[in-house]
């Protein structure tokens, strides 16, 4: 990852998590996402990040959306 730090709501790829997340913010040396569609945050190395794609953005908006229709 660049070490521009992104805007909050950056969708990143997180290559260890094999997810994508929203960037939230900065903590010291890490930076703090949280699934597309809300959850628990997680903190991740810059280094591990990069831009998602458009696939897995879709892909994640999917999940978030799913995961949506099955909770009361």
């Amino acid at each position: 990852m660049a070490t521009d730090k992104p805007a909050k709501g950056d969708a990143l790829y997180d290559e260890i998590r094999k997810t994508v997340g929203e960037f939230q913010d900065r903590d010291a040396a890490y930076y703090l996402l949280r699934p597309i569609g809300g959850g628990r945050e997680w903190t991740a190395m810059p280094e591990v990040l990069r831009p998602a794609t458009q696939a897995e953005l879709l892909s994640a908006r999917v999940k978030a959306a799913n995961r949506a229709s099955r909770t009361p």
